[in-house]
């Protein structure tokens, strides 16, 4: 099935989701990596405010290259998520209800995830094209990082596929 999606994600939103589902986001979502998820998880760690509010938030797991002059975004793909999986129990527990990324996410983290987040998948290697979704972007959080900062990105119909859905279905494990 294809669905548009707009953004923040709802409980409602999820629920009708399942592995292999095309999904059209539009709305804010947030880019983060690695560094950015070791800086909230400390600050969850250390009783401090996040930056950004998590609650039914989605994070891409993208650094944006530079914008060329009239772009709003360079190149934005996914990296691989499962770099992100030890970083995002604590974020699941401020309310994230999506991520995007590529690859398969450990076993550990879809049991926490079960219920609660849904995983999309973007296409790796498309980065340009998944720019032209990019409607507006602007630093979020952490400018130190440079691309690896947090990014507020207003995206329309950003594609990408379900890869977890609640019930911990997992497209990388259905097609091996």
């Amino acid at each position: 099935m294809e669905y548009h999606i707009r953004l923040p994600l709802s409980a409602e939103d999820v629920k009708k989701l399942h592995v292999g589902d095309k999904v059209l986001l539009s709305g804010i979502m947030y880019t983060a990596r690695d560094e950015a998820h070791k800086r909230m998880d400390d600050l969850i760690l250390r009783g401090k405010s996040l930056p950004i509010d998590l609650k039914d938030q989605v994070i891409f797991y993208a650094g944006p290259t530079p914008a060329r002059p009239g772009q709003i975004s360079g190149s934005i793909g996914p990296t691989t998520s499962a770099r992100m999986d030890s970083l995002t129990p604590l974020l699941l527990k401020q309310g994230l209800r999506g991520m995007i990324g590529k690859g398969n996410r450990s076993d550990a983290l879809k049991d926490i995830m079960r219920g609660k987040a849904i995983y999309f998948t973007a296409i790796g290697g498309a980065a340009v094209l998944l720019a032209e979704s990019v409607v507006k972007m602007e630093v979020a959080a952490f400018d130190d990082l440079g691309p690896e900062a947090i990014y507020r990105l207003e995206v329309k119909d950003f594609p990408c596929y379900v890869a977890i859905d609640l019930e911990g279905n997992d497209l990388f494990q259905k097609y091996r």
